[in-house]
This record gives structure tokens, sequence and C-alpha cells, in this order.
């Protein structure tokens, strides 16, 4: 009865339900479409209105609208074209995360109003392969047993692929390796496991750790991988007996060594680790008490030390038996035997005795002069007795046996107490025992000083520059010399050698102090007259007998700008004005006046330059700066004054330089008439050559006269005539009319070209040429003067004089 009731109620409903969708026109259909996730933003899945039979112009206003049940919205329903379009990447993933089931959908209802219409629609995500294998744990740890037997079987952690299907893990991959296969199995859910599988058994001591790489690979195209490292540590077990290194080991040990001396260090290896590694030493039964009683054995260490004093005349060996056991559950063990021989003491030490030494000897003693006697002895007997005496580095001396245990040290090279003072001879006296005993004694002998080094100058040759006006007594330089020898023959003196330079003794010149070789200067030395001096000084020792060495002063006079120009053309007296007259009618370039001045200093100092240093019209005359003519540089005109004022400056190259002036006032005439001076021209010369040339001159002049003499002797001879009577001078206006009708450049004539060609000629000779007026005399006087010697008096045979008379 109830189930009647229950049917009827439903079929009812079901027609309700009926009448109802009739009415609001809901379709009940599903449409499904199908597509692969991740798939791009703006992919258009489906055209719903061609598929549902939709007019495209209606779906806006009709309003339609999609909702998604039960999941977030990643599509949308373009109103304008009825596309079904993707707004956000599908994750099938992320969408469906549980493997239960290989399908995976989003469903959708198209709801349209006016009237109100409902579809219902399936979207089916379809798997890719987009997803790598993924082990949970990238590192994988194993502990095996080296005791495992080989099949036996290990679980690994499996990886994960979210994909599904063909996509997800298909199978696994090992590392290639000797000790391990990889098992695959296949799970009721189709999940693929991997095993390991031990093929051999494994050993510790030859390999503690196992590196392998495991990969899990999908089935995807292209396929995806991932991998996890496997590390096994094998456990150890006590498989492996301690070894000692030898079996038999041997050890020399001297009688009387000291109790704890240690006589061997035993090594057994146990290639176990842990406890079953740890090793245990001791004496097995077949080792008597007495000898465990003379030796200690270290239970951990495998020390063996002396543990009470050894006698060589009691017992000469020892033998050992000794046992190395690890700690193991079940004990391995291993046994040696030491073998330890006692070796006799050489106890008695060699001894020696200075019978005579000599403390103190001269250097160059004569080689092979005894200086000690020495004996030797050891109460040892056989090879422990024999002893031997040597001394204790290479020293110039030697050991000669004399006699049976007595020596005598002798000198074998030559002894210098400049290089070695003294020496510290030490004896060593050995015996021939095992290990051998020795000793030793040391002496001192000391070398007297012999005077056999010369004073040594540091330099054989000294430069010495002096600036010329030095004061007298100044400090030039000090020059001193070394001697290596002691006491008295170290005691220096120096002196000058005695050198004569133009009759000068050098000891007039220059002092030296005997005791410290301070170089002086006695006078004030002038460069123009002396430009160097080269003397030698001696260093002397106080030895006997005495020695000594000498070393050769250069002493160079530098020159200092202490002489002022002189000029000697034109030439006037002290303080007056040189006069000059030309004609107006003077071409350009005409020849005024050659101012011509000399400077005694050195080369750099005595070059001369020229310059106006007033004048009344600059454009009217020149002066060349280096030879001192002055030229007219124009023709006079009617505006030109007729007499001209020229003062010329002669400044030297010197620092600071110095300069002379000379006036010199010109005056122009129409004609040009010069009245011979009632006086005689006297040249009066005084040779200007220094000493050191004086013999050049003096041969040069011989020669030159011989040869004079003997063309003047020819011509004599060959051209003798009545002497004429003498002849009237010319006129010197008709000098004047020959001078101004034949020389166009109007240079010097008559007595001023004689002048000045015998001043050239003089100059050239080193001579300076002065010509002063006699004003009674009826002519000049010219003055050769010396440049260079500086003297302030000259003989009357150096001078030369002419005389012209009117």
């Amino acid at each position: 009865m109830a189930f009647t009731v229950l049917v009827q109620l439903w079929t009812r409903y079901v027609w309700i339900a009926f009448v109802f969708c009739a009415l609001c026109n809901i379709a009940l259909s599903v449409t499904r479409y199908s597509i692969p996730e991740e798939m791009k933003e703006g992919s258009v899945v489906a055209n719903l209105a061609t598929d549902l039979g939709l007019d495209v112009r209606s779906l806006a206003e009709r309003e339609v609208k999609l909702d998604v049940i039960h999941s977030k919205k990643y599509l949308e329903v373009n109103k304008n074209t009825g596309e079904l379009y993707i707004v956000e990447t599908i994750d099938r993933e992320l969408l469906c995360p549980t493997k239960t089931s290989m399908s995976c959908f989003i469903k959708m209802d198209l709801i349209m109003e006016s009237p109100i219409r409902i579809f219902n629609i399936e979207l089916e995500i379809m798997d890719i392969n987009d997803n790598a294998p993924r082990f949970r744990r990238e590192t994988i740890y194993l502990d095996i047993s080296e005791s495992a037997s080989a099949g036996e079987r290990f679980s690994l952690t499996n990886a994960v692929d979210p994909d599904l299907g063909k996509n997800s893990i298909k199978t696994y991959h090992l590392s290639e390796n000797e000790n391990f296969d990889l098992e695959i199995q296949t799970g009721s859910d189709g999940t693929k496991y991997a095993g390991l599988i031990l093929k051999k058994a494994l050993d510790r001591e030859e390999q503690a750790v196992h590196n392998l790489i495991l990969t899990a690979v999908d089935g995807g195209v292209p396929a995806r991988s991932g991998t996890a490292s496997i590390i096994v540590r094998v456990l150890d077990t006590n498989d492996n007996a301690p070894q000692f290194d030898r079996q038999v080991y041997t050890v020399n040990i001297t009688e009387n060594s000291p109790i704890g001396t240690v006589v061997l260090k035993l090594n057994a290896t146990d290639l176990d680790e842990g406890s079953n590694g740890e090793t245990e030493y001791s004496f097995t039964m077949y080792t008597s008490e007495k000898t465990q009683e003379m030796f200690s054995l270290n239970s951990n260490t495998g020390e063996i030390r002396v543990n009470d004093a050894i006698d060589f005349e009691e017992t000469k060996m020892f033998e050992m038996h000794i046992q190395a056991k690890d700690k193991g559950s079940v004990p391995l063990s291993g046994e040696c035997k030491v073998m330890v021989y006692v070796s006799d003491v050489n106890d008695n030490y060699p001894e020696m005795s200075i019978k005579s030494f000599t403390r103190t000897i001269k250097e160059g003693v004569a080689m092979g002069t005894v200086i000690a006697l020495i004996s030797i002895s050891d109460r040892d007997s056989g090879d422990n007795g024999k002893v031997e005496l040597s001394i204790n580095e290479q020293l110039p001396f030697v050991l000669n046996k004399s006699s049976e245990n007595y020596f005598e040290l002798l000198v074998s090279e030559p002894l210098d107490r400049e290089k070695v003072s003294e020496y510290d001879i030490t004896f060593i006296v050995t015996d021939r025992g095992t290990p051998p005993l020795s000793d030793n004694e040391t002496i001192t002998l000391h070398l007297l000083d012999v005077n056999d080094n010369a004073p040594l100058f540091p330099k054989s040759f000294y430069t010495i520059p002096v600036m010329e006006n030095n004061a007298p007594g100044s400090l030039l330089s000090s020059i001193t010399a070394f001697d290596p020898d002691l006491h008295e023959n170290q005691y220096l003196v120096y002196f000058i050698i005695e050198k004569e330079i133009a009759n000068t003794s050098m000891s007039m010149l220059f002092s030296i102090n005997p005791e410290n070789g301070d170089l002086y200067a006695l006078r004030t030395f002038d460069y123009e007259r002396e430009k160097e001096f080269l003397f030698h000084i001696e260093a002397r020792d106080s030895g006997v007998p005495p020695l000594s060495s000498n070393v050769t002063v250069h002493i160079i006079i530098l020159d200092q700008n202490d002489n002022t120009p002189v000029i000697v053309s034109p030439w006037r007296a002290h303080g007056s004005v040189v006069e000059e007259v030309i004609p107006r009618s003077t071409e350009k370039g005409y020849l005024v006046a050659k101012v011509i001045a000399i400077d005694s200093d050195s080369v750099q100092n005595s070059r001369v330059t020229y310059q106006f240093l007033q004048i009344t019209d600059a454009t009217l005359f020149s002066l060349d700066q280096y030879n001192g003519e002055i030229r007219t540089t124009r023709m006079f005109s009617y505006r030109d004054p007729r007499h001209q004022r020229l003062v010329v400056v002669a400044k030297d190259n010197g620092d600071p330089a110095l300069s002379a002036t000379v006036t010199i006032k010109i005056s122009t005439v129409e004609h040009v008439i010069r009245a011979f001076s009632e006086t005689t021209e006297i040249p009066l010369e005084y040779d200007i050559f220094s000493d050191l040339n004086l013999y050049l001159v003096i041969g040069l002049g011989s020669v030159s006269f011989l040869l004079l003499m003997t063309i003047l002797v020819i011509i004599v001879l060959k051209c003798q005539k009545p002497k004429p009577t003498k002849a009237a001078p010319p006129c010197r206006n008709s000098v004047i009319s020959q001078r101004n009708s034949t020389i166009a450049d109007s240079t010097l004539v008559s007595s001023d070209a004689y002048w000045y060609s015998l001043f050239l000629a003089e100059t050239r000779k080193g001579k300076l040429v002065i010509r002063q007026p006699i004003p009674k005399g009826g002519g000049y006087i010219v003055s050769s003067i010396p440049r260079s010697t500086g003297l302030t008096e000259t003989s009357e045979s150096t001078a030369s004089t002419l005389q012209y008379s009117k």
C-alpha cells in the first residue's frame, strides 16, 4: 500500500516538472566539447550560436550569460558572435587534482531570457605532457651492511607525475654500477614502483659509499624525466683481523739505555671501522716473564719501552711475542715477533792534554812553525779505545802526529793579521766506539802586527777645481789614505813631493796638514797667469821600516770674470776723446773707425761685443757688434750737423759682465787736410806670452830671424847701389788727396794704416799694442804688453822700437 502511494506521488511530480519545463522552454539535452589543457587566453572553443541553433542577433537582446557550475570561470561567451572562448589558461592538474578518473569536465549553463532558455554544456579538459616526473626526495640514503647477501631487495622512494595516462611515469633507469640492479613493479592502479636489488656482495674496506643516479621517465612525446641521487652507505662488519706490517721486527738497543726509552712502536692495522677496527696489544704466553719485566708494552699505542736496566754482559738478546686483537663482537687477532739485540756501550770519554802553547805570534811567521803540543788517551779498549784528534774548521793550521798519542799544531798557510786578528782553535778528540764519544778544548791564538801594508789612497788621481782669486790659506780638499796596520804602523804623515814650476816650489803654493791630509792654498791664484798645477802627495806610515804611497793631484784654476775689456783701437789717452775727421762726401758704407777691445779672461769671459751707448744720429752710423767697425749707413746731407758724438761700449761675456767705453768725436769737412804730427812714432812692445809658450816663441823667432837674415844678405849682395839722399816726406795734403782719389771706401791710409797693420800683426802674436805720442820726440811709441803673464815690469831686451821721422 505504501509503495503504491510512493509511485503515485513520483508520477505526479514528474508530470508537474514536465509541464513546467514545457511551459518555460527549458532544453534538457547536454552539449559536450573537448579541448587540451594549457590553451592560450582568447582561444575559441566553439560557436554556441551555430551549434545550438540560436540567432546571433538576439543574443545581446536576450541577455545571454554563461554560468559555470562548481568551478572557476575559465570561459566566456561573446554576445556578438556567440563564440565560446577562454579567458584564463586552464591547468588540468589544478582543475582536477585527484587521479581517480581519467576524465576532467567543466560544467556550464548557457541562460537566455525572453523567453527563458537554459542549455547544459560540458567541456572536457584533455591532459598534455606538461609535467616532468619528480621525486619526493632528491637524495635517497640507504644503509646496507657489507654482510648482506646477493639478491637482497631494497625499496626506493617513487617519483610522481601529475599527468595521466601515457603522460604519466612509464619506467625507471639506474646508472651503471657493479653491485646493484633495478627492479620495476606496476601497482593495481598502474603506478610504477622501483626497487634496488643487490647483485654482488659489498665490501666496506674496498668502497664505503656508492653513489647511484635513479631516473624516472614518463611516456609523453617528447618524454620528460626526473632524477634522484641514491647514496648507499656500507655498514661495517668485523671481517678483517689486525695485521702487522712485518712478522718479525729486529731492534738494536744499547746497554744502559735510560728507563722509558722507546725501543719500538708497533702498528697493527685493521681495515674495519668503529669498535671492529680498534686494536689492543699484549704479550703472548710465549714471552718469558723476565722479558716482560725488562720491557713494558702500551696496550693502546703498541709502544715498547725500557722498563729496567739493561746489561750487555748479562743478556745480549731478548725475544718478544706480541698479539694485536680487535674489539669486535667476535674478536679477531694477529701476532708478530720482536727481536731486541743489546749493543755494547762506549762509556769512557777520550782525554787530551795541551802540553805547550804559544799564545801570541807575529803575522807572517814561516810555515811549519810549531804552535802547540797535544797528547791524547782513552781508557777503553778495542775500537772504543782508538782515538783521533782534529780541529774544528778550515784554519791555516795542520795537525802532525809526532809520536804515539802526540800531535803538533803547525802553521800551514801565511797568516795575515789584517784579515784575521785572532784564531779560536778547537781541538776535538773522538774515539771509534759505537756511538763514538768525544771531547773538545778551545785555545785562542793572537797575531801581532807587522808593518806589511803600505798606506792606500781611495783614488789614484785627484782633480780639484779652484776658483781664481781665492783667499790665501783656504782649504782646497782633504786627501787621506788608509793603512790597515796597527799602532805606529798605522800612523800616517802626509808630504807634498817637491816640484818646481816656473822657478816656484810647490811648497810655496800649497800646504798639506801632515796629520789629516787637509790641502790648503798658500796664495791667491790668477787664471790669466796659471791655469793648472800637477804634483804628488805622499802618505808615509811610522813603521820600521816605513812604507809609503803617493797620489797625483791635479789643481785646475777656474776663471772668474775679473778683467775689464781694454780698448786698444782707436787709441786715446785715459779719459780723452778720440777725434776723427771725414769728408762729407763719403758714400754709404764708409769705414769711419774700428773699435778693438781685448779681454785677458778665458775664452768664454773674453768674448767681446760692441754697442752704441750714445749716438747723435742713429740713422747715420752703424756698429758691427762683433768686429767693432763703425760705418756710415747713408750719405751726409746739408741738414746733418758737422760734428757727431759716438760713445761705444765694449762688453765681455762674463757674469756679471764688465765693460769699457770709448768716445769718438767725428767732424765732417769738405776736404780733409791732415798735418803730419811733429812726433816720431816709436812702437814699444812687451812680450805677452806665458812662460809655457816662451820656448816655442823663441824657437820660431830664431828660425824666422835666420831666414830673414839670409834673404837680406842675398838682397844686399845683389842690389848694392849708392845710397840715395833722403827725400823729404810727402806733404800731408798730397797723402790725403791721394787717399781720396784712389781709395773708394775711405779706408785707413798713411801712418794710420801702418799702425792698424802693426796692431793686427802683434795681436796675432799674442801681444797688446798701445800707441802713445811723444810730444817732443817727433813720433809715436807703441808698447806691446803681455796678456797673460801679468808681470809688472818688462826688460829692455823684450821691447822693440820702431821710429819714423817726419
